[in-house]
């Protein structure tokens, strides 16, 4: 038997202007069952009109329903409850509908979530959380006074550590120098080695020295000649 991929749930996100106490509810089973669908609503509020919407387009054998509200926070827990909620072997689809608000419905409905967030602010305030402001733009978040000296005392710490550390290490690194005379290798061809070597470099650097100090210069001669 071949089994069909179920597509995953589709995530809705609705903002305070999508959200309102007025509903509609699609795919409710054509039986007549406006009361029963009346009381699963009431369940989460007081419901202050159910009626169906015959103009509405729908499927057939279903019927579309409008519903009000007499708070908008009933009807969003209606909804988050109720939506593909399975309702006389039909899934029920809720949805908002702020088309039918009035100009006195907006205005509620902006106050009351205004009032939503004064008193969460004031919960977490109440419990201890602190609340984040944002700094503006021009000000920056000053530093105290004694932490402009901070640079130059480390400066100076490090200063004094770096000076003592090289009055240590040259007192301890001492320069040993071996006598050229001296047969510091238990093997006799190594030690003839050394001193053939030393030889050559004794050579080089003579000659470097009398390049460096330069020719020597001719003497004058004496014309002793008679001239006539």
């Amino acid at each position: 038997m071949r089994r069909y991929k179920e597509d995953p749930p589709v995530v809705r996100v609705y903002t305070v202007c999508d959200e309102s106490r007025y509903l509609i509810v699609r795919n409710v089973p054509a039986l007549g069952c406006g009361d029963d669908l009346l009381k699963l609503f009431a369940n989460y509020g007081d419901v202050e009109e159910c009626k169906p919407m015959d103009a509405e387009d729908c499927e057939q054998f279903t019927d579309v329903y409008w519903i009000k509200f007499r708070l908008i926070s009933n009807a969003r827990f209606a909804k988050r409850k109720l939506d593909e909620f399975v309702f006389l072997g039909n899934h029920l689809l809720v949805s908002y509908a702020p088309q039918f608000e009035s100009l006195d419905d907006t205005k509620d409905k902006l106050e009351g979530r205004r009032k939503e967030i004064l008193a969460r602010l004031n919960s977490q305030r109440s419990k201890g959380h602190p609340v984040h402001r944002v700094l503006s733009s021009n000000k920056a978040p000053s530093l105290p006074a004694s932490s402009h000296h901070i640079p130059n005392q480390i400066n100076n710490r490090l200063r004094d550590v770096g000076d003592a550390e090289f009055r240590s290490h040259s007192n301890n690194a001492r320069i040993t120098r071996v006598s050229s005379d001296k047969d510091y290798f238990p093997s006799q061809s190594m030690n003839q080695t050394v001193k053939t070597v030393r030889d050559k470099l004794n050579k080089i650097q003579s000659s470097t020295e009398h390049l460096q100090a330069g020719p020597t210069p001719k003497k004058t001669r004496v014309d002793n000649r008679r001239r006539i």
